[in-house]
């Protein structure tokens, strides 16, 4: 059981008057206690309560007795798993995982007329947001390994290449790396096809002229990456280079623009109003970006309307994006991690236009 993480969110429970919550995420587990448990369809929670207990429940199937430092209650298959549950949990208010099941929900709420639930996500998530220099060595390194299998990628591609084969590619040369998996399915995305932000990969062949996005992220030692590169197949149009040159620009300025201190909302800001600028604002339709760590879609935002101020260990992404339906898009994503004094960029690879 990791006591420093426990005590930040026991902090955070205070502050969102929680005296209890139910953690059910896996991910969250995870982070809190060091061991992954894939509970499937089967009820997997840890109780932390505001005195500082905590209690982990599982089936007993998962064997975990002797492979986990919490205190562990098991149950088998027959057994009424909520009931179990329920009698360790205090009268009145427990913040429920967002994550967890409304069966189980429901079920507590019916066994326990004293109980309120309430959504009780935040303080795990909050903790979650600010990684400890740990998980950035972790994510510095699952980003750079990154950058070494997309650059191995980019020396493949051909004309005549399917969007698929690309895409598994990618895969493959991150497995020989050392990746465990993707952290998400990666977009290979050639001519008007980038223009769709989240393209699913197909069999689209690659073509002269066409723009080329490569949406790629993979898991190292846990921790998720998470990067794009566009880059062009032949000589590009001087509208495409117009277009390359803006979002490139974009990314920069959202970058250089993340300090301590500051509302989320700015760095979108700062690089949403480049694109504004030229013209372009109605073609970037999504946010700046997201948090990540562990998973590849965390909290908050980085996004026009997100308030949360940032902090010493936050990490997203700054992918700024302009998409031409029927002909093209760009997008050039990079990860950073909000330091004392500023913001250090995870991946390292080239942004400059590269054509082949």
């Amino acid at each position: 059981m990791n006591r420093a993480r426990i005590g930040r969110v026991l902090t955070l429970m205070q502050e969102e008057n929680l005296p209890q919550i139910i953690v059910s995420s896996p991910t969250s587990i995870f982070y809190l206690t060091g061991k992954w448990i894939a509970p499937g369809e089967r009820m997997l929670a840890l109780l932390v309560r505001d005195d500082g207990t905590v209690l982990l429940f599982a089936n007993r199937l998962f064997a975990l007795n002797g492979n986990v430092d919490v205190p562990l209650i098991e149950f088998d298959d027959t057994d009424d798993c909520v009931a179990v549950l329920a009698r360790d949990v205090r009268p009145g208010r427990v913040g429920i995982d967002k994550d967890w099941p409304s069966q189980f929900t429901i079920r507590l709420m019916e066994a326990r007329e004293d109980v309120r639930p309430v959504l009780g996500s935040g303080p795990v998530d909050r903790a979650r947001m600010c990684k400890d220099a740990e998980e950035i060595d972790k994510m510095r390194a699952s980003s750079l390994l990154n950058d070494r299998v997309l650059e191995r990628l980019m020396g493949e591609l051909r004309e005549g290449m399917t969007e698929l084969e690309g895409a598994e590619r990618y895969l493959a040369i991150a497995k020989e790396l050392g990746a465990t998996g993707p952290s998400f399915e990666p977009l290979i995305c050639f001519g008007a096809n980038c223009a769709e932000p989240h393209h699913a990969s197909d069999d689209t062949r690659l073509r002269k002229g066409d723009a080329i996005i490569c949406d790629v992220g993979l898991v190292l030692d846990d921790y998720c990456s998470d990067m794009t590169r566009t880059l062009f197949l032949g000589e590009p149009t001087d509208e495409m280079k117009k277009v390359y040159e803006l979002v490139r620009a974009a990314n920069e300025a959202g970058r250089a623009a993340v300090r301590p201190g500051v509302p989320m909302k700015e760095f979108d800001k700062a690089a949403r109003s480049v694109i504004e600028a030229a013209g372009y604002g109605e073609y970037f339709i999504h946010r700046t970006g997201h948090s990540i760590g562990l998973e590849v879609h965390e909290k908050p935002d980085n996004s026009a309307t997100d308030e949360t101020i940032a902090q010493v260990g936050m990490t997203f992404s700054v992918e700024p994006g302009i998409y031409l339906p029927g002909k093209f898009g760009v997008r050039v994503e990079d990860l950073i991690t909000v330091t004392e004094n500023g913001g250090e960029t995870l991946n390292q690879l080239g942004r400059q236009m590269r054509v082949i």
